[in-house]
């Protein structure tokens, strides 16, 4: 599972880093423990109203509420525990299963906690990249319109997300049986095409190359005040002998 990640780079990385062309003006700053509920910087593909079927998709950065909240929801509070779609099941959901099909996102992270258990005793560890390179989790994302402010409010429609999550493989297997779906590289753009309609078959490719690269992931243990979502700073991320 995802329950909570680090993002310490800076929007305007991300912007050179994915050829964005749009990017919101209410993105969240960098952060070293986001929290379910916390927005944050999600990238997705849409094709402008007036497009023809020879344009080209438009690549957008945004801030979305991390909890996934479906268009047919009553309320925010069902996006509280959407924070991670099983990839095993996702297309099968109501809360998903549109968003598997025309909706899908990425979120970029430097790395993320996950805590394991031995004697009840939980202890955290920073899951990351070795040289720190960019991790890119398989999400996806949908509108819920908000029946409160005025119709012509900004605050009227909000964007949430979800992340995917598979069985965990190698060394992450010792940590947790779950882990996020990374999306390689090579997959990227097929991921966020929203002229792709999204099949069990996409879901089976994009899941077998995110266990490829969390054969190079690194981990070490952390001080467990990551625990406290007050909590944030670099210190955080810090192998726990280094404190």
């Amino acid at each position: 599972m995802c329950g909570r990640f680090v993002v310490a780079g800076a929007a305007t990385d991300l912007v050179e880093m994915f050829d964005i062309d749009i990017v919101a003006i209410d993105l969240p700053g960098p952060s070293f423990n986001v929290a379910p509920t916390d927005q944050v910087s999600i990238i997705l593909d849409t094709i402008p109203r007036d497009a023809t079927d020879d344009d080209e998709p438009v690549r957008r950065l945004e801030s979305a509420r991390w909890g996934l909240v479906p268009p047919w929801s009553k309320d925010l509070k069902s996006g509280v525990t959407a924070i991670n779609a099983r990839i095993e099941t996702a297309a099968e959901k109501p809360t998903f299963a549109s968003a598997v099909k025309k909706r899908r996102a990425i979120v970029p992270a430097t790395g993320y906690y996950e805590w394991t258990t031995i004697n009840g005793v939980k202890t955290p560890h920073f899951i990351h990249m070795p040289e720190g390179e960019l991790l890119v989790f398989a999400g996806l994302y949908e509108w819920w319109r908000d029946p409160t402010p005025a119709l012509d409010s900004p605050a009227k429609w909000i964007l949430s997300t979800a992340i995917l999550t598979r069985g965990a493989t190698g060394a992450l297997a010792g940590i947790h049986d779950r882990m996020p779906v990374f999306l390689s590289p090579g997959l990227l753009d097929e991921w966020l095409d929203p002229h792709t309609e999204g099949s069990p078959e996409l879901l089976e490719e994009i899941s077998a190359g995110g266990a490829d690269v969390a054969e190079f992931i690194e981990f070490h243990e952390v001080d467990r005040g990551v625990g406290n979502v007050r909590n944030s700073g670099p210190s955080l991320v810090k192998p726990l002998n280094a404190q």
